[in-house]
């Protein structure tokens, strides 16, 4: 890679800067966590897969057309 390109300028700025974070570190670590309880925890107990329990295998297709078309009328 060519060290007068854009990339390597924008990864160089990039690595440098979090390279020499002190307090930035804690912040990430505690966005990172955040994030995963929101994705991974959240979902797991709060966001059932109504799908595989109400649709059955290969019909969710089917279901999901009849949900929306019963919500119209």
């Amino acid at each position: 890679m060519k060290k007068s390109g854009f990339l390597y300028k924008a990864f160089d700025l990039y690595y440098d800067g979090f390279r020499n974070m002190t307090l930035g570190k804690t912040l990430w670590t505690v966005i990172i966590i955040k994030l995963f309880i929101i994705f991974v925890v959240l979902k797991i107990f709060f966001f059932p897969n109504f799908l595989k329990t109400n649709a059955g295998k290969g019909n969710e297709a089917e279901y999901v057309g009849k949900q929306l078309v019963d919500r119209a009328r």
